[in-house]
């Protein structure tokens, strides 16, 4: 380049990286906060990993125990209500607590369940629009079930952390506890409960798995309203099933053929995207030729059958259907052929329109088939009549009587979150459902086997990560629950579609089912759901729930997937015995499987600990569990500081004693705290106590050399850099700060923005900083800073203790910078050059200079607007140029897929399922430190122009920083191109194929452990639909299910 020098371009680096670092080192106290570590005998330890989730797996284990007991007791109370309460023969009023009529003035708010108003004492009844509470067998329902009451009430007085109770019964109603009102205040449309006996939570406690093969005729025989309900009824069917059953829709014609062309062949398993992909698929279907009804026939028992050879599918229940102006002729040889004696396949018949001539042969074929015959004639009754197929399934598991299978359910995002913190009161916090089935045990002139509806508790995913302590995982450390699918639990990469005012006006869950392989990303150039066998061997195990450990390298990402990292990771798993779920604990390789091990004893102190909490400039993690009040209400604690302190305050009373989070049996009396991470914190507090008082020593009392130099760099610094606050965050979740500014900051207050700790980016990426360069800040800026005079740089740095050769993070300290003032000084730091009649600068026109991380942020730049802008926006070209130095790697990442939602104009949803993919990029050190320090990586841009001008470019890194400073000759006009890091969908850009597959197609999954298809004297029973007076005998047995929707 000429007019400068590399010369020029290292000593601006060098000179900016170095007064950065050494104000910073300074004002931030760092060395000051490792002494006092060591001299209060801060210990370093390794973690032993499977101990650990030993330890953990057995706490969650207890805590579900607890929950499956809850529902358990509802079960026997409900079944002995129900078997003692004399049946009323005539419908009637009955008196019910109506949700629908409960006013807020009778409720008590309790931020435990959904921070809703409700009564404790007591449940209501949600009574939808479609269940009339006059029948018979609602009023007698509404009853018996009013005795449930004193059991909710007493597992809640039993287990004070228990979130909703409720019984759905089988006739539509819900009971729930605690009392509350529905629809709620703020509900502004008029949306009915949404029928909870589709949902997974009833249907999977209430029958086994299935396979089904759901016959759709798209005949000409069909007319254009018989093919609407034909759609609307085979939707419904498919919203019954759930990740443990498998279906494929056929339609048929001349021809019998997939629904959806890449299911051929298959029964794919029902989880989410799958069933999508088949809902969507059904509005393009169209009226075709004549039906071959044989051919239909034949096409399900034939899937069926190989399924159940071949042992694909549930290997439980199966069943078959058809949709048709009715069969033309007799097929009663087929089902001889293919079904009997034994019966292995279910059927059930759907006949769809106005004519019903054809009954005969359709009652014929569910009811000596262990199947139900159902007229569908308008689409409000299709719902309540395709429900019946569910009840015959049910009916082996009722004749056993004594067998209830607990069922868990896929998360799900409910209500709102339980907090202290106002403003992190969010909606949809994520949840899972235990439930089991209630039988009626009364005996009938009439053989039957009725099931009477399901009963349930949810448990909010908060609940369980309580039980799995961050502190003990350490930074970038987490917990992660796999279930028998092979689908996530909760993980801290599975961010669910929150569709809030869906759960909150109709109680309808949207349950989520991401496999752990799409969001377990590994650093290969592998798709990891198909080719690498570490991950796949973790995932099984977990599935087998067997215990073990291995380690993979993996992609982490930051900042809603702007930004990325690799780690290395070792796994550790273990069953959670008597569930389908196991734990895994994921901990970062080196100084992840270490810890700092440094407590304040608390009881025997000799100092009053609250000493050490003065002030307000400190907060506490807020979803951290340092003490816990189970009766939330009785305490009106206004933030967890205030809890925090409380509980402190009460350790100096006379005979206080340490009690666990999780007593046997809890009382209103005891203090239940953490012992180990409350004397951390206690700890932590004692160390950086006075600490955010700090500030420039006062030369007029303080004649001392060094202290004056000290108040010279102070007030250097702020002049230098627009030092606004300084802050230190602990591994124990305390945050202090320190404000600099004369007047109050318009926006709020760092600690407001900033007091996840551990959690927050900042700190985490300082503490992976550490690894690269230990003597180094880590700087960012808002994404969204543009050309605002607010913007505010961030820079943080990780303290590490050691302690007999290990080393462990135990702190972050940092500041933060006006953005204005930090680049007028880097402006004047690169204005300077060498050599004779140098010219161009930084402040010339002749230079763009640019600061940018380690992810491609521009930090600094001569147009303000870039701030907080990716590069490759502002210059793709360059950027390019930068990948393909080695200066920066490009690393592919993609979303776990989701639902996307769309609004047509007549206003309905549609969903489908959403795969997204992104590019993003990661500084590597170590090509430029390979360079030598002193030397900048020097690049140009060749044939860009028509004149043939080069554009040369300079690379140096600053030191102690994660940042780079870019140096580009602007004289040559090179276009440039953008680039971009917003994900977007897979199969939507140039160039780009997205092939039609079904979702988790061969994945490994383990069968839930009970499969209830087959009664003996299931023969007796005669109830299968109405068929015009005939009569047929009807068997159940746990088939697949073959779905006759037919239009005459």
């Amino acid at each position: 380049m000429d007019g400068f020098s590399d010369n020029d371009i290292k000593n601006w680096a060098l000179k900016f990286g170095k007064e950065l670092w050494e104000f910073g080192r300074q004002f931030t106290k760092m060395n000051e906060i490792q002494r006092k570590y060591h001299e209060h005998d801060a210990e370093v330890a390794r973690k032993d990993g499977l101990i650990l989730i030993r330890e953990m797996a057995s706490e969650v284990k207890n805590m579900m125990d607890i929950k499956m007991n809850s529902v358990m007791r509802i079960m026997e109370s409900a079944e002995q209500a129900a078997l003692s309460h004399r049946l009323d023969a005539e419908g009637s009023s009955v008196k019910f607590v109506n949700s629908r009529l409960l006013r807020k003035q009778l409720l008590e708010l309790n931020r435990h369940f959904d921070q809703r108003h409700v009564n404790t004492s007591h449940s209501s009844v949600i009574v939808p629009s479609f269940t009339v509470d006059t029948d018979v067998q609602v009023a007698n329902a509404l009853r018996w079930s009013e005795h449930l009451d004193p059991v909710f009430v007493n597992n809640y007085e039993v287990d004070p952390a228990l979130s909703w109770q409720y019984f759905g019964s089988s006739t539509g109603f819900l009971r729930r506890f605690p009392a509350m009102q529905w629809p709620p205040e703020e509900s502004t449309s008029q949306k009915d409960l949404h029928d909870f006996r589709t949902s997974n939570w009833f249907v999977g406690a209430s029958t086994s798995p299935k396979d089904l093969a759901i016959m759709m005729d798209v005949s000409s025989g069909m007319s254009t309203a018989a093919l609407e309900l034909a759609k609307k009824t085979v939707k419904t069917i498919i919203g019954t099933l759930g990740d443990d059953d498998f279906v494929n829709v056929f339609t048929f014609a001349e021809q019998t053929k997939e629904l959806v062309p890449c299911y051929k062949d298959l029964l794919v398993q029902a989880n989410q995207l799958n069933k999508r992909e088949l809902v969507s698929a059904l509005d393009s279907v169209q009226i075709e030729n004549a039906a071959n009804f044989s051919a239909a026939i034949v096409t399900g028992f034939e899937i069926l059958h190989r399924y159940n050879r071949t042992s694909k599918g549930c290997q439980c229940n199966q069943a078959l259907i058809l949709v048709t102006t009715g069969p033309k002729g007799d097929f009663r040889h087929l089902f001889k052929e293919f079904n009997m004696p034994h019966m292995p396949v279910r059927v059930f018949t759907y006949l769809v329109g106005k004519d019903k001539s054809n009954v005969a042969e359709l009652f014929w074929m569910a009811c000596s088939n262990k199947g139900y015959y159902e007229h569908i004639d308008k689409p409000e009754t299709i719902r309540e009549k395709v429900l019946n197929y569910l009840k015959v399934m049910s009916r082996p598991m009722v004749m056993y009587q004594n067998d209830h299978p607990i069922h868990w359910t896929p998360v799900y995002a409910g209500g709102q979150v339980n907090t202290l913190v106002a403003d992190n009161i969010q909606d949809g916090q994520l949840m899972t459902t235990v439930s089991t089935p209630i039988f009626d045990r009364r005996n009938t002139s009439e053989r039957s086997a009725n099931l009477l509806g399901v009963v349930g508790t949810d448990i909010p995913i908060q609940q369980i990560k309580k039980l799995l302590p961050p502190y003990k995982l350490g930074v970038n450390g987490y917990s992660f629950i796999v279930n028998n699918n092979g689908h996530i639990l909760f993980h801290p990469d599975l961010r669910p579609l929150v569709c809030s005012f869906i759960f909150v006006e109709t109680l309808k869950p949207n349950y989520n089912s991401v496999d752990l392989t799409s969001v377990e990303l590994l650093d290969s150039d592998l798709n990891p759901r198909d080719n690498n066998t570490l991950l796949n061997d973790l995932r099984n195990d977990m599935i087998n729930q067997r215990e073990g450990e291995t380690e993979l390298k993996v992609k982490s990402h930051y900042d809603d997937m702007r930004r990325v990292t690799t780690r290395r990771h070792k796994y550790f798993y273990h069953p959670i015995d008597g569930t389908p779920f196991s734990l895994g604990l994921a901990l970062p390789d080196g100084y992840g499987l270490y810890e700092v091990l440094a407590e304040q004893e608390i009881k025997l102190s000799q100092v009053n600990v609250t000493d050490y909490f003065k002030g307000s400039n400190w907060r506490v993690h807020p979803e951290w569990v340092y003490c816990e009040y189970n009766y939330a209400n009785e305490h009106n604690f206004t933030s967890p500081e205030d809890q925090v302190l409380h509980f402190l305050a009460r350790t100096r009373k006379p005979g206080w004693k340490w009690m666990s989070l999780r007593p046997r049996s809890p009382t209103r009396s005891h203090d239940p705290g953490d012992k180990r991470l409350m004397q951390s914190l206690v700890f932590d507090a004692m160390v950086t106590d006075g600490l955010e008082r700090g500030g420039p020593p006062n030369l007029k009392e303080d004649k001392h050399p060094i202290a004056t130099l000290m108040a010279l760099l102070y007030r250097q610094g702020y002049q230098m850099f627009g030092v606004t606050s300084t802050f230190i965050a602990t591994r124990s979740g305390l945050l202090r700060w320190q404000d600099h500014t004369s007047s109050p900051p318009s926006d709020p207050i760092f600690a407001d923005k900033n007091r996840k700790t551990l959690d927050e980016v900042w700190y985490r990426r300082a503490v992976d900083q550490h690894q690269i360069e230990p003597e180094s800040f880590v700087f960012s800026v808002p994404f969204d800073a543009g050309a605002s005079s607010k913007t505010l740089v961030t820079a943080s740095h990780a303290i590490f203790l050691e302690h007999k050769g290990h080393k462990a993070p135990a702190a972050v300290v940092g500041l933060q910078f006006q953005h204005a003032i930090l680049a007028a000084h880097f402006i004047n730091v690169t204005s300077g050059c060498t050599g004779n009649g140098c010219k161009k600068t930084c402040a010339s026109e002749d230079l763009d200079c640019y600061v940018l991380d380690n992810n491609g942020f521009i930090i600094l730049s001569e147009k303000p607007e870039h701030t907080g802008m990716f590069f490759g926006q502002a210059d793709g070209t360059i950027m390019d140029s930068l990948v393909q130095d080695g200066i920066y790697k490009k690393v592919p990442a993609t979303k776990p897929p989701t639902i996307m939602y769309r609004v047509p104009p007549n206003g309905s949803f549609h969903a489908r399922p959403c795969n997204k993919k992104v590019d993003l990029y990661v500084l590597q050190p170590d090509r430029l430190n390979s360079s030598g320090l002193n030397n900048p990586l020097k690049g140009k841009l060749t044939n860009c122009h028509v004149t043939g001008c080069e554009r040369p470019f300079s690379v140096q890194k600053i030191r102690h920083s994660n940042l780079i400073l870019l140096v580009v000759d602007t004289l040559c006009p090179c276009g440039s191109k953008q680039l971009s890091i917003t994900a977007h969908e897979m199969g939507t850009e140039e160039g780009e194929v997205l092939s039609c597959r079904p979702s988790e197609q061969g994945y490994y999954r383990r069968r839930p452990p009970k499969c209830i298809n087959y009664h003996p004297e299931e023969i007796e029973i005669k109830q299968c639909g109405r068929g015009n007076g005939l009569e047929s005998s009807l068997v159940l047995i746990c088939l697949p299910i073959l779905y006759l929707v037919i239009h005459t």
